[in-house]
């Protein structure tokens, strides 16, 4: 999971150095904001899981659905407050980044 999270990550820093490059320092602001949407929910998922799998109890399946829920709820209300709070905000750049850093996953299916 820990993998992921990086690539992700990384995937994000480049997405926005890109959009930094195309259409300026907001543009680069709001990729790198719409990346972290994505990345900060899932490391923390990723983080509740392994606490859960290495606990008392081992995996519990309801805690993984209740993670689940918390990282889309967490994403929608990370995804809000930048529409909301960052007012130079580069729609396509924010878009963009999320959906590349929610998609980098595929890089390690093919590494192999």
């Amino acid at each position: 999971m820990l993998r992921v999270v990086l690539l992700q990550l990384a995937t994000t820093v480049v997405a926005a150095c890109v959009a930094g490059l195309i259409a300026g320092m907001p543009a680069l602001i709001s990729a790198l904001l719409g990346g972290l949407c994505c990345v900060v929910p899932n490391g923390l998922f990723a983080l509740r899981l392994f606490a859960n799998a290495h606990g008392a109890n081992g995996a519990n399946p309801m805690s993984f659905f209740i993670g689940e829920f918390v990282k889309i709820a967490l994403t929608v209300a990370l995804l809000g407050a930048t529409a909301w709070l960052y007012h130079d905000l580069n729609w396509l750049a924010m878009i963009a980044a999320f959906i590349v850093a929610l998609k980098s996953y595929i890089i390690l299916l093919f590494r192999h």
